[in-house]
């Protein structure tokens, strides 16, 4: 391929890339991460976004769960907002929906789901290690069975009484009868 083509279709690919890109608006909808995504009433959540901008802010809105609203403030994280707020004692399981307006005028929503109660842990599981012969299928260690082993000597032995009268044949040179 000549280089002239191969510029002119890596600058063609750029400007299609652009053309449908285009500008960010204020206004614009971002995700809402809601960490957990799945709780028990009572419980405290935390969400967090990109969409407020570097040392942003913003205010929060929970009032579809009953917890009103909350203040959004700068996080950690380059360009990361968070927030926080409980989910209140009586909530109706179900998924909500948790929205946020930020300073810059963008907004971004997320989703909690509320469940009936808090997830019992599980019992942590003792680990067990095998004892005994371990039959793998592709070798592994030599179980006690003798009749392998004698059957695999028997083998290798006629291959070497096989072998040695292979060569000595031919080192004999051609037998004519």
């Amino acid at each position: 391929m000549r280089p002239a083509q191969l510029l002119t279709g890596t600058a063609l690919t750029a400007a299609v890339t652009l053309l449908y890109a285009g500008p960010s608006y204020a206004g614009e909808t971002g995700s809402l991460e809601v960490y957990p995504a799945s709780v028990a009433p009572g419980a405290n959540v935390t969400v967090n976004t990109t969409a407020c901008g570097v040392d942003g802010g913003g205010t929060g809105d929970a009032k579809s769960l009953g917890a009103g609203d909350f203040d959004l403030y700068p996080g950690t994280h380059k360009e990361v907002v968070i927030g926080e707020f409980t989910v209140p004692a009586g909530t109706v399981p179900g998924t909500y929906g948790i929205a946020v307006a930020c300073d810059n005028g963008k907004t971004a929503k997320g989703d909690l789901t509320v469940t009936d109660a808090a997830p019992t842990p599980t019992p942590p599981v003792q680990p067990t290690h095998p004892t005994g012969h371990v039959k793998t299928g592709v070798g592994g260690s030599v179980g006690p069975d003798t009749t392998q082993i004698a059957a695999g000597v028997a083998v290798l032995a006629a291959t070497a009484v096989g072998g040695t009268w292979f060569l000595r044949r031919r080192a004999s040179g051609p037998q004519d009868s």
